[in-house]
């Protein structure tokens, strides 16, 4: 639009120059414009230098000069207000019925003082003589860095590729527990459900455990699967009772705050955005599948720390990790396979 209108202008000082002898209305009838704006501009172009391109440009509209302050009386009449609320107000009165009040004071109207007629001419009053604070500005401190397998992040993905039951699930037909290291943003273990509960994801948990072995931290969301009821503080769920006889720390994050469980939902983002448009899940298998092989460039975030991670069992020499797991007595902090059973069978009575 502007450049037509720089268009517009030029032509009219070409055509001043030209036909000297043109009158207003040729001009305008000429150009397609009106008389007011051919008379406007050819004032501004017999001002300028003849080859002046800057005078063909808009002139700003912005304010040149500062509005005027306030009166006095009024900011006085606005703190009256603000302290001392008139007609028995129960209330601290805002700037909207600060305003109010205003156009009804009748000192105000006899001196003939010309009234703030925004509620933000009031709110910058109030702001300025301190009635209105400002929010303290957020500090954000960085996560310290932890060592590979140190912290473990966990949380529930659906698999959106998969279609809906008309007779059965609507919603959540098949998730997937992703497991992320917190040392080298690695994903772990991708492990797909259809039906996943308190007992389900327990028994999800003790076989990643099994498998990696026993981090020092587990850090998951307030899911009712993972912390039960949000009104018991006092007894712990299931799975938190089940990582302290392991010795895990378990790190429950506060409510609407993904941002202190990043890992894992930094996965969830990359995998949505990078490899879900390309996967095929249409079944459960298809969906651990299509976790399990992601590629490595979207999984290996970090390059330093991965070298320290630690070895699968196998690359060990151990066949079974479950019996090197439980290598001490039962009871102890690190044995996990004797306290799978017991813990599965104390949420399925339960149940």
């Amino acid at each position: 639009m502007e450049a037509q209108w720089i268009a517009d202008r030029a032509a009219l000082r070409c055509l001043s120059r030209q036909h000297p002898a043109w009158t207003q209305m040729e001009l305008a009838t000429c150009l397609g414009r009106s008389v007011s704006w051919v008379k406007k501009w050819l004032k501004r172009l017999q001002e300028a230098p003849p080859d002046d391109l800057a005078i063909l440009h808009s002139r700003s509209r912005a304010r040149r000069t500062p509005p005027p302050p306030p009166d006095l009386r009024i900011v006085q009449k606005i703190a009256e207000i603000r302290q001392n609320p008139p007609e028995n107000l129960q209330r601290v009165p805002g700037p909207r019925a600060i305003l109010y009040y205003l156009h009804r004071d009748a000192s105000l109207q006899a001196a003939v003082i010309p009234v703030p007629r925004s509620t933000r001419t009031v709110w910058k009053i109030l702001r300025k003589l301190g009635y209105i604070l400002d929010a303290p500005e957020r500090k954000r401190k960085p996560l310290e860095l932890r060592e590979p397998l140190e912290e473990v992040q966990m949380d529930f993905k659906d698999a959106t590729t998969v279609p809906a039951d008309p007779d059965g699930k609507r919603q959540h037909v098949v998730e997937v527990l992703n497991f992320v290291d917190a040392g080298t943003s690695i994903l772990l273990s991708a492990q797909a459900h259809a039906d996943f509960h308190a007992e389900t994801a327990l028994e999800a948990v003790v076989h990643f455990l099994r498998q990696h072995g026993l981090p020092a931290m587990l850090t998951f969301d307030r899911d009712p699967r993972w912390v039960g009821s949000s009104s018991g503080r006092d007894f712990p769920s299931a799975l938190c009772r089940f990582l302290l006889c392991l010795g895990i720390v378990p790190n429950v994050i506060p409510p609407q705050q993904p941002q202190k469980n990043p890992y894992v939902e930094r996965y969830h983002r990359s995998y949505n955005q990078e490899w879900g448009p390309r996967a095929s899940a249409w079944n459960i298998r298809a969906g651990a599948r299509g976790h399990s092989a992601v590629p490595g460039a979207l999984q290996r975030r970090a390059t330093s720390p991965g070298a320290l991670l630690w070895q699968p069992a196998a690359t060990q020499g151990i066949s079974r990790p479950a019996e090197a797991a439980c290598s001490s007595s039962p009871g102890e902090p690190g044995c996990v396979a004797r306290h799978a059973p017991r813990a599965s069978v104390r949420t399925a009575s339960r149940r």
